[in-house]
């Protein structure tokens, strides 16, 4: 394979669409290994959307990797067991033979990323909207300007404009079940008795299909996922239904009644998008423009920053652009389609409520070491 990349003297540039996690791990990766990185974010600012987020294994590596993970460490929390409880009684406690994982504010891991970004000199632009792109190397902007690049890295979400503009095929489902997702104060002392360090998986199923994803994210934080189908109007109403809430959960009184003064809560449907390939000539799809899953292995963004990390890799490796990117996703996409479709599996028969859900298969992406491209961890 011809190495047409590495012309004495020429730096290689990539342009990154999207300032989400995906977007700025290849970005910060890519720079890392020498190349002039632009990233465009649509939005005025860089900021994180959601509330709270999970990272195993292997999204802790891809940040060991970057050089962000000391800050991430400071500010995020382990609990002791991910419990599981149906109709108010434990009925599992995991503690995954010890493999590493994360809770922290969405906000907390997005702050460090950017952080990290700017100290090595990505060039970030806001209010800078990629809406189409070419496998030729040549992205546009929603001002009209046309950008020429050695890779172009769509990174811009479900919705992707980058993705679309070159007609990728993909299959899309939506679940019957979604999530309200939200970041409410501990409030621990007010809930009184109760290993309420632990991440506490809440199900019940009457008299009425509601589930609370309960995980303190540090000593100050809780992110709350509060389950219902889309179909119950009032478990998925925004803001939350405090009194059915309640009465399902009264022993969360205080939190949900902090819950419930956020207006800006939103309420999403589990969404799983596959794609035909990942890449065309010098585009290459990362995050859930690629491959957006439903969130019950808490993989999205460990998938997502695995997956841009590894991009970088194989970019290092000898061969064009355009072959480098065929080889990256030949070798990394399919622990991402095993995490994925276990996920929408988990999610439509809703079997976390079992407890004890986190088999080998369940943990293969989180076991994943992209540093040494290995399963590092034991079973």
């Amino acid at each position: 394979m011809a190495n047409v990349n590495r012309t004495p003297g020429k730096t290689r540039r990539a342009e990154v669409a999207g300032g989400g996690f995906a977007g700025l791990t290849a970005a910060i990766a890519l720079r890392q290994n020498g190349w002039d990185v632009r990233l465009h974010e649509k939005s005025s600012e860089l900021r994180a959307f959601g509330a709270g987020i999970y990272l195993w294994h292997n999204g802790l590596r891809v940040l060991e990797g970057l050089g962000a993970l000391d800050e991430v460490l400071q500010g995020s929390h382990t609990p002791p067991t991910y419990e599981t409880w149906m109709h108010n009684k434990s009925v599992s406690k995991e503690t995954f033979n010890g493999l590493p994982w994360r809770i922290m504010t969405r906000s907390h891991l997005h702050d460090a990323l950017v952080n990290r970004a700017r100290a090595l000199g990505v060039d970030i632009r806001v209010d800078s909207e990629a809406v189409a792109a070419d496998p030729q190397g040549r992205v546009t902007l929603q001002s009209g300007e046309v950008l020429e690049a050695d890779l172009i890295v769509g990174a811009d979400g479900v919705g992707s404009k980058v993705r679309d503009s070159i007609g990728f095929k993909r299959d899309r489902w939506v679940s019957k079940d979604g999530l309200i997702r939200l970041i409410v104060p501990r409030m621990k002392k007010q809930l009184g008795h109760g290993e309420w360090d632990n991440t506490i998986d809440m199900w019940n199923f009457w008299p009425r299909v509601q589930r609370v994803l309960y995980s303190p994210c540090n000593e100050n934080e809780l992110y709350l996922g509060l389950m219902a189908p889309a179909a119950d109007a009032r478990g998925s109403s925004v803001p939350i239904d405090l009194e059915v809430w309640v009465e399902m959960f009264p022993f969360l009184e205080p939190c949900l009644i902090e819950a419930a003064k956020l207006k800006t809560a939103r309420y999403d449907k589990y969404e799983t998008t596959k794609l035909d390939s990942w890449t065309r000539g010098k585009v290459a799809l990362v995050g859930d423009a690629a491959h957006a899953m439903c969130p019950a292995l808490a993989q999205g963004a460990g998938c997502a920053m695995v997956n841009a990390f590894s991009l970088s890799q194989d970019l290092e490796e000898g061969s064009s652009v355009e072959d480098a990117l065929v080889a990256w996703e030949t070798r990394i996409r399919p622990i991402t389609d095993r995490c994925q479709a276990l996920s929408g599996d988990y999610a439509a028969n809703r079997s976390l409520s079992k407890g004890n859900m986190f088999t080998p298969a369940a943990l293969e992406a989180a076991r994943y070491d992209p540093l040494r491209r290995v399963y590092s961890w034991p079973q």
